[in-house]
């Protein structure tokens, strides 16, 4: 089965005196690329929270933030009382410039950036495993996501493939047509220069048989088979990562469909390549998104 790269997880949980609250949010993309907003509680587990989600996610451009907010007993502050001079006497100077009070600055002073803030606690071991878990829960409700939408997409690609492999055998009655209006065309065009009583009907034949030869297309038949039941094989496979190869698989495909196209001459065959190709690329764009 087929995973989407596309997903959502989303967990939060009470655990004593915190609240916590997991979401990762996974877009497509050629790799692992991680982006994180966390809690400050959490910066010491950074490494870990990022080595954790590229495990589980394996590809994919991943959002993920995690808050862990503090309930009970007001957190302990603390006052950076040299900041703080620091900032009054840069206030009293301009005050004193502008001829301005400098009565009352207190409730100022101690709303500038970092001169009042929380004491940063750590987490005991038991509070982060559990932190932990609820990540994992996250991690584990996004995969799930994907694997809902990997059925979606797997139904498409299949789809996809299925009206390419139906066009290569609407292509079969037409072979022998298409041979037919060639041979006519080129004995046609020759007696129409030469004139018929000066055609060599043996080098004639000769000639046509080398040249039916280059446009024969029993290879490409075959291997553009071969290539489909290959991709039909991956999908079933029990590798979880699996777009890229699809992706170097639908190349090939699509190599064997331009020249198929290339070698057709025939304008009912075109028309069926056309068609094929239109898939081909509905297959493409849809590969994008499998992880």
């Amino acid at each position: 089965m087929l995973y989407s790269m596309t997903g959502f997880g989303r967990a939060e949980a009470v655990l004593g005196a915190f609240q916590v609250l997991a979401e990762v949010k996974s877009l497509n993309g050629k790799q692992s690329d991680i982006n994180t907003r966390i809690s400050p509680l959490l910066r010491p587990y950074e490494h870990e929270i990022r080595s954790l989600v590229n495990n589980r996610l394996t590809r994919g451009t991943i959002d993920l933030t995690m808050t862990v907010k503090q309930d009970g007993v007001a957190k302990p502050m603390s006052i950076n009382v040299p900041l703080a001079v620091n900032y009054y006497q840069g206030m009293k100077a301009i005050a004193e410039q502008l001829g301005l009070p400098t009565e009352n600055v207190l409730a100022t002073l101690m709303s500038l950036p970092e001169v009042v803030a929380a004491d940063q606690e750590m987490l005991s071991e038991e509070d982060w495993l559990a932190i932990k878990n609820v990540l994992e829960q996250a991690l584990k409700n996004l995969s799930l996501h994907r694997e809902k939408e990997g059925v979606v997409l797997e139904a498409d690609l299949l789809s996809c493939i299925s009206a390419i492999e139906k066009g290569l055998q609407e292509i079969l009655p037409f072979e022998p047509v298409r041979m037919e209006k060639l041979r006519s065309k080129m004995l046609n065009g020759l007696e129409e220069m030469v004139g018929v009583a000066n055609v060599d009907k043996n080098r004639f034949e000769q000639e046509l048989i080398y040249y039916i030869e280059k446009i024969d297309f029993s290879e490409e038949k075959v291997r553009l088979t071969q290539h489909c039941n290959y991709f039909r094989e991956i999908i079933a496979g029990k590798d979880e990562v699996k777009g890229k190869k699809l992706g170097f698989v639908l190349q090939e495909v699509g190599r064997e469909i331009n020249t198929l196209g290339s070698k057709a001459n025939d304008a009912s065959i075109q028309k069926i390549i056309v068609g094929m190709k239109d898939y081909l690329e509905k297959a493409k764009e849809q590969v994008l998104n499998v992880l």
